[in-house]
């Protein structure tokens, strides 16, 4: 029985799907102006094992994690490049895209951009005028907080409590300096027409209005970086509560931060590593899922060295496996206590770095002398549990290499000791034995 914490209750709960088949997951993606670091990565890392989880446990999954491409950063950045906010806003999401795949992640079933949703955008935020929730001002559209009895629940903060945590904007406009933007009126870069003025949506009304759209619902999962807590999140599920009188989801799911040398990592501050200049990234991959996913992460260079050397020791192991498993005649076996344990540990919580010392554990076995169908049950274990992480390096065992290691046996035995050593230090090199 699977059990998550959710941020909104602050416990650990059974998690109850909507449908019992199917699992709706949405999750906030980038604002695509420049290239994202290992920090952004981590949400990507992180929810996409938790969708390979659900599909694993027989679940449907419909994941989807937007693009913000209309935004105040995009607009000053493509201006700084003399170059429009479309070709910046093309180039980063296909930055994007290729970092994603480049840490081991699939790509969401659905990535939809704000652009495409504006329309949709000025509808929703006139309903909200409507009712009562919203105020247009000559600076824009702002959201009343005060008309949300339980805002703060996301956050856990209350509404009187609010001020150090608020930007303050345009604050001698708005009736009350914790209402937030819906709607913000400037002809500067892309902007929209609308009933209140020429201007863009506010970027908590993006993400609720896509959530609407596509979902017309609550939904299971709502995650992203604990970063987004609030305002992001808060203000997501206030405008929903606003129009719709549902919650947005009944999980909210967030990962921890990622530091640099006990430093955040931040684009302003210009400490960022970025995820293309990665040059081993499913051991980034690895190191991030070893981490309790809500706990901080310190990263540095000796901490990946670390992994690396650990999936090294995983891809070697494999490779030595494989060419044991070539002359077995057993295959296809599980060993199921070790699946259980795997299934113990994913249910609590996600807790992979109990899965990762798990997937140690069965490396020390599979270096161990083993008869064949413990061997082949080992092996297969070790790749269903990589599968859903999302770390199996895929090897294939070809042919040359099967030559190659039948020739070092055949020498050995005929204890031509000189052609051994060449034909084992040529696998040596390649890692197989």
């Amino acid at each position: 029985m699977l059990k998550i914490y959710n941020t909104e209750s602050r416990k650990i709960e059974v998690f109850k799907p909507i449908n019992d088949k199917m699992v709706t997951i949405y999750v906030c993606g980038p604002t695509v102006y420049s290239n994202i670091h290992i920090g952004n990565a981590r949400p990507v890392i992180f929810f996409d094992m938790v969708k390979n989880y659900l599909l694993y446990k027989g679940y449907q999954v419909n994941y989807v994690s937007n693009i913000t491409d209309v935004d105040d950063k995009i607009i000053e950045e493509a201006k700084r490049l003399n170059i429009s906010e479309s070709e910046l806003t093309t180039e980063f999401t296909n930055a994007f895209i290729d970092a994603s795949l480049k840490v081991g992640s699939k790509l969401p079933d659905f990535m939809p951009k704000a652009t495409n949703y504006i329309v949709e955008m000025i509808k929703y935020i006139s309903e909200l005028i409507s009712s009562g929730y919203a105020y247009a001002t000559k600076s824009g559209v702002y959201f009343r907080t005060k008309k949300i009895d339980n805002y703060g629940s996301i956050s856990n903060q209350k509404l009187d409590e609010l001020e150090a945590s608020v930007r303050i904007e345009n604050k001698s406009d708005k009736e009350d300096f914790r209402d937030f933007t819906l709607w913000k009126n400037t002809t500067e870069g892309l902007s929209f027409e609308s009933p209140w003025g020429v201007g863009r949506p506010g970027w908590h009304t993006e993400c609720a209005v896509m959530n609407h759209e596509i979902f017309d619902g609550t939904i299971d999962i709502h995650g992203g970086g604990s970063d987004l807590i609030f305002p992001h999140h808060e203000n997501e599920n206030a405008q929903t509560l606003a129009h719709s009188n549902y919650n947005l989801a009944n999980y909210w799911m967030h990962v921890g931060r990622l530091d640099l040398d006990n430093t955040k990592m931040s684009k302003s501050l210009g400490n960022t590593v970025l995820v293309k200049d990665l040059l081993d990234p499913i051991s980034f991959r690895l190191l991030i899922l070893a981490h309790n996913y809500r706990n901080p992460i310190n990263y540095s260079n000796e901490l990946l060295e670390e992994f690396s050397n650990m999936y090294d020791r995983i891809v070697r192991t494999i490779k030595r496996t494989l060419i044991r498993i070539n002359m077995s005649d057993e295959t296809d076996l599980i060993n199921d206590e070790l699946m259980d344990m795997f299934n113990k540990h994913m249910d609590d919580d996600f807790n992979t770095p109990n899965v990762v010392t798990l997937i140690l554990d069965i490396i020390k076995d599979l270096n161990k002398p083993n008869n064949d169908k413990e061997t082949n049950m080992l092996y297969n274990t070790l790749i269903n549990i990589l599968n859903v992480l999302g770390i199996n390096p895929n090897i294939t065992l070809s042919n040359d290499i099967i030559e190659l290691h039948s020739k070092w046996n055949e020498a050995r035995s005929n204890k031509d000791y000189a052609l051994a050593d060449l034909y084992r230090n040529e696998l040596t090199e390649k890692g197989w034995i």
